[in-house]
Order: C-alpha cells, then structure tokens, then sequence
C-alpha cells in the first residue's frame, strides 16, 4: 500500500518540477511552487481543480505534461509500469502482480499481466476514436493543427475523467464547455467517454468476454450498469425540475436545457466538465450534484468517488435489514457477509473527511459551508467542478483540498492501510456481548 502511495507521490512530485520550470508558464516567470503542485496532484489524480486556466497560463509544454499526468493517473501508474516492464521484456514478479492487483482493485492475481494489456489497448482504441470523433467537430471550429491537438487533449481528459479543458482561449478564462451548452454532438462524444470511463475496466472485460449479453454478466458488472444508467437518468430528470426556470438554464431552449441536464449528470461523477455557470446553480441542485460526485464512477475505473458498488451495496443492505433478512442478494446472488462492513467503512472515511475540511475551508476562506463542502467533495471525489471559488483559495485550503485529491485516487480504504502498522493477526476472540442501535 506505501508503495501505491509512493508511486503516486512521486508523480505528482515530477509533475510539480517540470510544472515548475519557465518554460512550462506563459510570459516571463515561472509558477510559484504551491500552485505546480496543486495543479499536478489535481492532474495526476484526474481532478480537474485548477488554480489557472489551462489554455492561457500553460504553455503547450506545460499542457502536454498535465495530460500525461492525466493519462497516467487515469489508468495508474502501476499499470503503465507493468506495460513498460512487459515491453522492455522484464520478468514480472509476484509483488509487482500484487501491487497492480491492489492498484486496480482487480478481483484475483491471476491474470493480471493480460488485464494491464488490455486496459492499455482498451484504453488506447476509446481515447483514438473519441479524438477522431470531437475532431470532426473541432478542426472546422479551430483549424487542423488546433483541431487534432484539442481533440486528442480532451479525448484524454474525459476517458480519464480529468476534466481538464483548453476552452479558456476561445469561451473566456475558467469556462470549461460553456460554449458548447448547445452542441449536441460534441457534449454526447464527450458523456460517451466519460460514461466508459467511469464503468471500470473489469466492466469492459466482462462484456467483451460475455459478448454484450447481459443475462450473463457477473454481479458486479450488473451492478454497475444498473446503477450507472439509472443515475444519469435520475440526475438529469432532477437538474431539470430544479433548475428549469431558474438563473442557472436562463436563455437556453428546451433541447438546450435537457441537454445541459443529461452533461451535469454525467460530468458530476467524477469528470469535472460543465457547460453552464455552476456559481449560478439553486442550492437544492447543488446538493443533488453533492450527492451525484460521492458516489462516483465503478471500482478499478478511472472514476474516484465512494464508487456505485459500495452505495448499491449499503442501500441493498438496508433494505435487507427492511425486509428481515440475514443476506444480501441481487440478481440472484448472495454477497459476502463482511463487504457491508467494508462499504460502510469507505463511505465514513468520505464523510468525515469531507466534513472537516468543509468546516476548516469555510471558517479559513469565510465561505457558506455548502460552498465549501461542494469544493471538499469535488476534491475527494476526483471530479474538479468548482463553484468558482477554488483559483483564490489559500495556501492552507490548496493543501487540504491536494489531501483530498490524493486520498480519492489513491482510495480511502488504502490510504489507512498504507499508514497503519502491520499487527499480526490474532485468532482468539473476546466474549461476545450484545449491543442496541438504532
């Protein structure tokens, strides 16, 4: 687990040097130290937080070394050394297969070396067609040069959900995808990356193992689709009664406002991408997109969040305490008796360190605490949409929101692990005793 940390670490810390150097910052100077690094934590934890525009601070030097943070962070460092060891033709030992299996969140070690070449060319074939994709669109709009380069950038950027765009130039400083609240076919390439993205690369193995027929997928892969699709349908149909007639979808048509509806509900969990003003958003839409960015995209996917499996599993639980019974089954399955203990473990780990940081950042930066505590959730759960206050926080608030950024993509379940002492295990237990809740 310190090793996952370390790696993670030590790209952020790469990052932050070459971020650092003159020749990655517009005009004359270089980027103060603080913000390279919360600008590589952001990047390499594909967050899209940002204390500077990406297209008019950082040169195309500097863009290309926040993309390849994107792109390692998106599918894991310890994945992309398995590829270079494989290549160079290295021998891959048990502790390297162990590390990648814990990386990913793979299921067992068996396997592993053939699930890292897969995600490497699954990852490469999606990222190629949705560039080709937004360049039929973007080189009309920027030129060819210009169109290729932002097409590949944000085919990067939303397969990785890192929510990191080039649109500052054209649309206004810190716009994101504003200007394309009305382009029905770049915002549906977009949502189509994000979506594949955040469903996880054992989801696309089972598919394609399973040609596609649902009936035979595994557990999880049903549960993943199932709450995935039912999300984005509830998200959008929530955003529209919330926000139909309010400042937020003003001047926009009705196709405008479903499909700005459909991109936030999508983009919430955990891409980082908007295409209308967020700071203009009702307090009860803010809440919902709260909601939507904790649970996330799937485990081992380039999605942070408490992840969809968790929360199917916490609320599958309830209900099995509703209805009195002793397991947790779905899609006539019965689940291990100690993952709702590990769900809930995940889900308090968020919480709690969602909710002090909220409070600290609101009584160091003088915010509403749910202004606050949308900027801790966003960082948590690796997403980067923002209220508009994050390019003037302060030191101490950048640092903690990088501490968020890293524990969401790193995992929060690893995170303690990697600072707990190793105790050997103790087969004796205490009496048992019995306690009321609820």
């Amino acid at each position: 687990m310190k090793i996952i940390l370390g790696g993670y670490l030590f790209i952020i810390l790469l990052g932050t040097f070459l971020l650092a150097l003159p020749v990655a910052t517009r005009g004359v100077g270089s980027t103060g130290i603080s913000d390279c690094f919360f600008t590589a934590t952001s990047a390499t934890c594909v967050t899209g937080l940002i204390r500077f525009d990406t297209a008019t601070h950082w040169t195309l030097f500097g863009q290309l070394v926040i993309l390849a943070m994107i792109q390692i962070g998106g599918v894991g460092f310890m994945t992309v050394a398995i590829i270079v060891m494989v290549l160079a033709g290295k021998k891959i030992g048990l502790s390297q297969r162990s590390l990648m299996q814990n990386s990913i969140s793979a299921p067992q070690i068996g396997g592993i070396v053939r699930m890292a070449r897969f995600i490497a060319l699954g990852t490469g074939t999606v990222e190629l067609v949705g560039a080709i994709l937004l360049s039929f669109d973007f080189i009309p709009r920027f030129g060819v040069g210009k169109g290729i380069y932002y097409a590949i950038f944000h085919s990067v950027s939303a397969f990785c959900n890192g929510g990191f765009d080039l649109m500052g130039g054209e649309t206004g400083h810190f716009s994101s995808l504003t200007g394309m609240a009305g382009n029905w076919y770049v915002c549906v390439v977009i949502e189509l990356l994000i979506f594949v993205g955040g469903l996880g690369f054992f989801v696309w193995s089972d598919l394609r193992v399973r040609k596609f027929c649902l009936r035979r997928l595994a557990l999880q892969s049903k549960m993943v689709l199932s709450i995935s699709v039912g999300l984005v349908i509830l998200g959008a149909a929530t955003f529209l009664l919330l926000e139909w007639n309010q400042p937020l979808y003003a001047g926009l048509s009705v196709g405008e406002r479903i499909n700005a509806s459909l991109f936030q509900s999508v983009s919430a969990r955990t891409a980082g991408f908007n295409t209308v003003d967020l700071a203009r958003m009702t307090e009860g839409g803010i809440f919902v997109m709260i909601c939507l960015m904790l649970v996330g995209g799937s485990t081992g996917s380039t999605a942070g969040g408490i992840k969809t499996t968790t929360f199917w599993v916490l609320c599958i639980s309830i209900l099995a305490t509703f209805r009195r019974k002793k397991n947790i089954e779905m899609f006539g399955r019965r689940m291990d008796e100690g993952i709702t203990r590990t769900a809930s473990c995940v889900i308090m780990t968020y919480l709690l360190l969602t909710s002090i940081v909220s409070v600290i950042i609101s009584a160091l930066e003088e915010l509403p605490l749910l202004t606050a505590l949308f900027e801790a959730v966003s960082a948590m759960a690796t997403v980067g949409l923002t209220l508009g206050v994050t390019p003037g926080l302060g030191m101490a608030s950048k640092l903690l929101l990088a501490f968020l950024m890293l524990c969401g993509r790193v995992g929060s379940i690893t995170m303690l692990l990697a600072f707990s002492s190793e105790k050997r295990v103790v087969n004796s237990r205490l009496p048992l005793e019995k306690v009321q809740v609820g």
